[in-house]
């Protein structure tokens, strides 16, 4: 078969594939593909990026296989090879100009353009009034994508933002805790604005250094009375960044102001990059009545999670920028290699909106490649924590997790209790201190003893060391 059959059956094989998918996949993905041989039943196929081959690899592999095949019962195999600027053998078809699927992600408020002016959710004069910390109004409930890893956290919220003031508190404190750009704020400043906006009860969102520093400049104007009587009239307290407070007596009176709010049927909210019982430096009471609510993890942001706030993201964007274009393939590269937090997605976007608009050259995956670079991040070992540490060490030397935390001191539960307080020691960032309070309440230099120990014998102890080991994979996993 000559080169021009090879390239007429392509033509139609390209066909059949964009009636399959659709033109706003095909100009995503194939686009750009082109046909460099067919050999003895394999045919040759390049694509100009390692992304894109591996992209069509995992999803579209048998699709096109399929569709060769119904051209020419002859071709068994696909090779897909990423091409060169001296690789290319055959001169491409003419090829409609690509474009970008659009997501179709309605309600989103998202304004990338700082310089434009936020849309307004809710009256942002009663949560002034009240001297909140200042709210960003792109933070709506409109503009949060609910993935997998924040579902329990976002029904949560909608729920306190919607209750009535007649209604019974369900849970209280409700207690959000995640790493750093996982949407904690987003949800508490949605909080803020919607109940606001329904005008049933007062919302107050704090950050901790600004609860601070209202308890301090009442008591240098002799105003705390004053300042406890408004916090105290709240209908609902939002409390950010709850890791942050310091003071003995800033913690005092967070205290005095947390229970008056619970004992009186008012709502809190707060957030934190840790759970309670890792909050070290406030008092056992605190975290006892924080841990009393409800307490929920927001996870880290998954592949499609990440590609559907991007899909949001460039469509709040276009309400500025209106012929700003991502396509697919780039927005999917992006939520493959940048997965720290949603704040380096929104990074990487405004890069390539920088890029577009100062140099009007279109957004393109090699582009991406090389804009977005210096935020693909190493994936960070998973965050171990002390119940679990606990949970599996007994499970291995078949003793109880109460065996651990007692002062029970036979040699089956010493030897165990031991290896938690290493393993805990070396696979958390927590404290001596706060690792002997977690294990009973017991004295850090006890922990001490345990870590050096266990340290000891792991140099001659080949089994134990072989145990300590598996007990760290089966943690990281």
């Amino acid at each position: 078969m000559s080169n021009a059959d090879h390239q007429d059956g392509w033509t139609r094989v390209r066909g059949r594939l964009r009636a399959e998918v659709g033109d706003d996949v095909y100009s995503s993905w194939f686009a750009r593909m082109d046909l460099e041989a067919i050999e003895d039943g394999a045919v040759r196929l390049s694509v100009p990026t390692r992304f894109l081959k591996s992209w069509i690899q995992s999803h579209y592999a048998e699709r096109v296989l399929a569709c060769w095949q119904a051209e020419d019962t002859k071709v068994g195999r696909i090779e897909l090879i990423v091409r060169s600027a001296v690789l290319r053998t055959t001169v491409a078809p003419t090829r409609k100009p690509e474009v970008a699927a659009g997501g179709n992600d309605g309600g989103n408020r998202f304004n990338s353009n700082n310089n434009g002016r936020p849309i307004s959710v809710g009256d942002p004069g009663v949560h002034e009034a009240l001297g909140g910390s200042p709210l960003d109004a792109r933070l709506s409930f409109d503009s949060f994508v609910v993935g997998r890893s924040n579902t329990l956290a976002h029904a949560a919220a909608k729920q306190v933002a919607a209750a009535r003031r007649t209604d019974p508190v369900m849970f209280n404190p409700l207690y959000i805790h995640a790493g750093v750009g996982l949407g904690k704020t987003h949800l508490l400043q949605a909080i803020t604005w919607a109940g606001n906006a329904a005008g049933e009860r007062k919302v107050l969102y704090l950050t901790a250094e600004k609860f601070m520093y209202g308890f301090v400049s009442s008591l240098r104007t002799q105003t705390a009375l004053a300042f406890k009587e408004a916090l105290r009239g709240i209908g609902v307290l939002v409390i950010d960044d709850l890791q942050f407070l310091q003071g003995k007596s800033t913690q005092a009176e967070f205290c005095h102001t947390l229970n008056a709010l619970i004992d009186a049927g008012r709502q809190v909210v707060i957030a934190s990059d840790r759970p309670p019982s890792d909050l070290e430096s406030l008092d056992d009471r605190v975290r006892s009545r924080l841990a009393g609510g409800l307490v929920v993890e927001m996870g880290s942001l998954g592949e499609e999670l990440r590609f559907e706030i991007l899909k949001v993201r460039v469509m709040a964007a276009r309400a500025y920028h209106p012929t700003f274009d991502v396509p697919l393939p780039v927005l999917a590269y992006i939520a493959k290699t940048v997965t720290h937090n949603g704040r380096d997605l929104e990074g990487a976007l405004n890069r390539l909106l920088a890029h577009n608009k100062l140099t009007g050259h279109a957004v393109t995956l090699e582009m991406a490649e090389r804009e977005v670079r210096d935020l693909i991040r190493p994936q960070e070992p998973k965050r171990v924590k002390i119940e679990d540490i606990q949970r599996v060490v007994a499970r291995q030397y078949n003793v109880s997790r109460s065996d651990l935390l007692s002062s029970r001191r036979t040699a089956n539960v010493v030897r165990p209790r031991q290896v938690a307080m290493y393993l805990a020691k070396t696979l958390t960032l927590r404290s001596l201190p706060e690792i002997g309070r977690r294990f009973g309440g017991r004295d850090h230099t006890t922990v001490l003893h345990a870590v050096r120990k266990i340290e000891g014998l792991v140099g001659n102890d080949m089994a134990l060391a072989e145990e300590i080991e598996i007990l760290k994979r089966q943690l990281q996993e």
